[in-house]
């Protein structure tokens, strides 16, 4: 599976689902690094077939809108450490990319949220 990490997601995030064999980029390896304009991330994401992984729920209005990304994971965790959202990860990758590959490829659009409100068990 393809993705792009957004500003607010360690760098560890995609450094992790690429030794996972997935082909991960964070906006911190692209030119404009992490001020990368939001329109360029959609457009990156389309020409290059990614899921757009963040917590900017900006992208949920253009996904709705205007189709783009190609596909979007929303982190709606609130303020979990970056450990504890590794955490999450390793425990719903499978299901993650098992969803985001259901989706039907004639229109190449998949929205999901993935997160925990607080005292929600995460038992797996």
């Amino acid at each position: 599976m393809r993705f792009l990490i957004d500003a607010q997601l360690p760098h560890r995030l995609a450094r992790w689902l690429a030794a996972l064999g997935h082909d991960a980029v964070h906006t911190l390896d692209l030119p404009d690094g992490n001020r990368t304009p939001d329109a360029r991330i959609n457009a990156l994401s389309i020409l290059e077939e990614r899921v757009v992984v963040t917590k900017d729920s900006d992208f949920v209005d253009t996904f709705l809108l205007r189709r783009t990304p190609h596909k979007l994971l929303l982190i709606a965790t609130g303020n979990a450490s970056n450990k504890d959202l590794l955490r999450l990860f390793e425990d719903n990758l499978q299901m993650i990319v098992d969803a985001l590959e259901a989706v039907d490829s004639s229109s190449s659009t998949a929205s999901r949220s993935l997160g925990a409100s607080e005292g929600e068990s995460q038992s797996h």
